[in-house]
């Protein structure tokens, strides 16, 4: 019998490759992006001082639960974009976590950068 790969366990092999190569800073912190199947998470992390600067997720309660994923994935986009203007943050690092970026992950990125995040 054949076994199918673990799909979890090729995510984060490419997200530790992803990550050996970038890191976010006070200047440029690293847009991080967790999907699970019902929700989307984006954090602002400095990886040099170990502390997240700004989140948003499907959580909130500004976000509407009744949307399509790809819609509540775009309002994070938008949420994390203003939470970061908030803070005086421009420009940031994007960190997918291995995920393909394609449907939600591609929606929040480009959400975040409709609304003033240079990446």
């Amino acid at each position: 019998m054949i076994s199918k790969p673990d799909k979890n366990k090729l995510r984060l092999k490419r997200h530790k490759r992803i990550r050996s190569k970038i890191s976010g800073t006070a200047e440029r912190p690293r847009l991080s992006v967790f999907r699970s199947n019902k929700n989307i998470y984006a954090q602002l992390i400095d990886d040099v001082a170990g502390v997240t600067l700004a989140s948003a997720s499907t959580l909130d309660a500004s976000i509407a639960k009744d949307s399509t994923k790809v819609e509540q994935a775009q309002a994070v986009g938008k949420a994390i974009a203003e939470a970061a203007k908030s803070k005086n943050i421009s420009n940031i690092v994007f960190d997918r976590s291995g995920y393909l970026y394609h449907g939600r992950i591609s929606a929040l990125a480009d959400a975040a950068r409709e609304n003033g995040l240079d990446f």
